[in-house]
């Protein structure tokens, strides 16, 4: 497929397309129109390994890498794009930060049911005045005796309010820096703490199938051991979350391409109009053509960010390289498949208004893509800033 794949992803590539084709594609319009998160799937899942690719093996997961990953969430992504969603969500964002910054004791206690895929966890960063912004971080958190005390709101939590939730991390001020600037750090808040709420879900525009919810802090107390990493990084914690989440939103695009591709191909090869298919039209074929641009650059972009994770390890790839591939795989994978879902759209005419048709829902997922995990305006900076430039 890329360079960047070695034969045992492909072998992955494989099962998981399986997997989609016979537990996914069948059910995935109906969990739409239902808004229904599919726990069961969620669980076949992780019987399959998916939630511990990058996990090591003493959690029970398979010692994998980026790649891998990228590989699962662009082949569920490319049936649904909820189900792609939600496993990367609960790996990068749920499992990644415990991971990493977690101690043996938090490791132990958390990862193995996260890792088999029996809960899921969130990473609460957005709030209602702190997006993109999110130095603005308004939740607090106090410490009282031996208890963080916190206070705030988060917003447009995935994995965070189903019925397998077992923990969100958040983000919380935790006092202020001699500068003036807050001291934010991490903490892990486990479902069911009393005065943590997982408010009613989102009517969204799309993911209809995924979970997601604002979350409400009010005097929820948890353990002073449930801080995450040291006590003033959680800024940093969560940018470097951050990075490796685009690599795999990218990949989540690539997934919603190669949809887009694949429905646009075998819709002008069956529509017919004026004696013969829309394919042979240069009007359509020139778009399709542009479609198979858009997924080679892409995939390109995105297998190679990922296996730049790899090289940062051994040394051979420096981190503000990984960042750049990181912002760029993101900014245009995710834009070409807001573009593509609209030509496959206008490839289908009016039955592609129709939600009876896939393409439908490919579009309205679509959009969110240039939006979560950083925008496409601050990837644009990122990357404006990396090449050198003094950019706001």
């Amino acid at each position: 497929m890329t360079a960047f794949l070695q034969p045992e992803h492909e072998e992955l590539r494989a099962v998981v397309r399986d997997f989609a084709q016979k537990e996914i594609a069948p059910h995935a319009s109906q969990w739409d129109r239902d808004h229904h998160f599919p726990v069961d799937v969620v669980h076949k899942m992780g019987e399959l390994g998916l939630f511990g690719l990058t996990a090591p093996e003493a959690y029970g997961g398979g010692d994998g890498d980026l790649v891998a990953l990228c590989v699962a969430i662009e082949e569920l992504g490319r049936v649904d794009q909820s189900i792609g969603i939600t496993l990367e969500a609960a790996v990068g964002l749920g499992i990644n930060p415990i991971l990493t910054y977690g101690t043996d004791e938090q490791k132990e206690r958390w990862l193995p049911d996260l890792v088999a895929g029996k809960k899921l966890a969130g990473f609460g960063l957005t709030e209602p005045g702190a997006g993109s912004d999110a130095g603005a971080t308004a939740t607090k958190a106090v410490l009282d005796g031996d208890e963080w005390v916190v206070d705030g709101a988060k917003q447009f939590i995935t994995n965070s309010g189903s019925s397998i939730t077992s923990v969100v991390t958040v983000t919380a001020r935790t006092g202020t820096r001699e500068n003036g600037k807050p001291e934010i750090s991490t903490i892990m808040i486990p479902s069911g703490t009393p005065g943590f709420t997982a408010e009613k879900g989102y009517d969204k525009l799309g993911w209809h199938a995924s979970d997601t919810h604002p979350l409400s802090f009010d005097g929820a107390r948890v353990p002073a051991d449930h801080l995450l990493g040291e006590r003033g990084r959680g800024y940093a914690q969560f940018l470097a979350t951050l990075d490796d989440g685009r690599v795999a939103i990218a990949a989540l695009a690539v997934g919603c391409i190669q949809a887009c591709l694949d429905m646009a191909l075998e819709y002008a090869g069956e529509r017919q109009t004026f004696g013969g298919p829309i394919g042979r039209k240069q009007g359509v074929a020139f778009q399709i053509a542009d479609l198979e641009v858009m997924l080679r650059a892409s995939r390109l972009m995105t297998y190679e960010a990922a296996a730049m994770k790899s090289g940062l390890d051994s040394g051979a790839v420096a981190m503000k390289e990984f960042k750049q591939a990181a912002s760029a795989a993101k900014l245009y994978a995710t834009e070409s498949a807001v573009t593509a879902t609209r030509i496959a759209t206008q490839i289908f005419g009016g039955y592609g208004f129709m939600e009876e048709y896939p393409v439908a829902r490919f579009y309205r997922d679509a959009k969110i893509l240039e939006i979560g995990e950083g925008t496409s305006e601050v990837q644009r900076m990122l990357i404006a800033r990396g090449l050198g430039l003094p950019v706001e």
